[in-house]
């Protein structure tokens, strides 16, 4: 298969995915972001696989110790994902409701989820293995993206229960959400990558029960009020 084909059925397995699944998380916001911000929400998050992988594979280079590379993997993708919804929307004065910071960091997350699945599907369809890349593609739909969107969605929440706090609550919650993301992000890559693929279900199982959690957290955050 020529690379250009190649390179197109990936782009397309990594981003139309990801425009279903922000298609269905914008739907919880009853007052809609500004398109523009969301556009370029989901650009900056894309944006960010560009830093992110030269950096995971310096430290696949210098670090031996698998958990310790899953974490940093974790971190570093989490910071990063953080980064671009902050600069793109978290820091606009159109971030004025609670529910604002769940759209902004979803929106992100979906933009990195895109691009990281389109080089996942890529090596399989370059090596000629169009099966392979079709399913990498749904696994990934079903598995990875929803991490990507639940992981951001943490500090989304935390910072729409404090969104109406003091500088120093904010501060705190915005730690607070990302360490939970970072320990969620790590514990899903350590078991998929120590996963014989007869877990793969009740690993996507749990995936599957934190997006219904994440769903009464979209439904209590709406009802903050100041």
């Amino acid at each position: 298969m020529p690379y250009y084909i190649s390179f197109t059925f990936a782009l397309l397995g990594g981003i139309l995915p990801a425009l279903l699944w922000l298609w269905f998380w914008l739907r919880e916001d009853k007052n809609p972001e500004p398109k523009r911000l969301i556009i370029w929400s989901f650009v900056a998050g894309m944006s960010a696989v560009i830093f992110v992988f030269p950096i995971e594979i310096a430290i696949k280079s210098v670090v031996s110790s698998t958990i310790v590379i899953t974490i940093l993997w974790a971190i570093c993708e989490e910071v990063f994902k953080f980064g671009a919804a902050y600069f793109s929307g978290l820091s606009k004065k159109d971030n004025d409701e609670p529910i604002d910071p769940l759209i902004y960091l979803i929106t992100a997350a979906l933009g990195f989820s895109a691009i990281e699945n389109t080089l996942f599907i890529l090596n399989p369809l370059m090596d000629g293995n169009a099966i392979q890349g079709f399913l990498t593609g749904d696994l990934r739909f079903l598995g990875a993206s929803l991490l990507h969107v639940i992981s951001s969605a943490s500090i989304g929440i935390f910072m729409g229960f404090s969104f109406f706090k003091n500088k120093y609550r904010k501060g705190l919650s915005i730690i607070a959400g990302l360490f939970v993301a970072i320990a969620l992000h790590s514990a899903f890559n350590w078991n998929i990558m120590n996963s014989d693929g007869s877990n793969l279900l009740s690993i996507f199982s749990i995936v599957w029960f934190a997006v219904a959690i994440l769903m009464v957290f979209f439904e209590k955050i709406k009802r903050i009020k100041k």
